[in-house]
């Protein structure tokens, strides 16, 4: 029997979470002309306050380089700044500028808004999505099988 690929878990939840994503930036997109790496470090800076890049690497699952690429062109648009780590001067802190404060204001109440359409198109589907996704994100990762 050939292995349906349409039919297999990580496969499906991989196809909603882009499709997702990929509406959600439509949005952000549209109001500030930010990618998808933008849009993380942002958010997780509006939640963390002043972090090393390590710290947003790790937060938001993307590569370092990513991280730092988006970085770059955020302090280019005045929406963060850079600088050394107080103790470790191998390590840049990225924080918030008054600009990109107000910007995540302003995305913050778009994220919410699109969150509350998602749960709307969910329904009472909504609350046990939820609760399968945090335990699918919280499970240990599973030892590869020995032979």
């Amino acid at each position: 029997m050939p292995f349906e690929l349409d039919g297999f878990l990580p496969y499906r939840l991989s196809v909603a979470a882009t499709q997702i994503s990929r509406r959600f930036a439509a949005l952000y997109g549209a109001e500030a002309g930010l990618s998808i790496p933008e849009w993380r470090v942002l958010a997780h800076l509006d939640r963390s306050g002043a972090v090393s890049v390590r710290d947003i690497h790790l937060r938001v699952h993307l590569d370092k380089s990513v991280v730092s690429r988006a970085a770059t062109r955020l302090e280019e648009a005045g929406l963060l700044r850079k600088s050394e780590h107080r103790t470790d001067r191998r390590l840049i802190v990225l924080e918030l500028t008054p600009s990109g404060q107000a910007l995540m204001r302003r995305l913050g109440r778009i994220a919410r808004d699109f969150q509350a359409r998602l749960a709307q198109e969910l329904g009472d589907d909504g609350p046990a999505l939820e609760r399968a996704l945090s335990r699918l994100i919280t499970a240990e990762p599973e030892s590869p099988a020995r032979n």
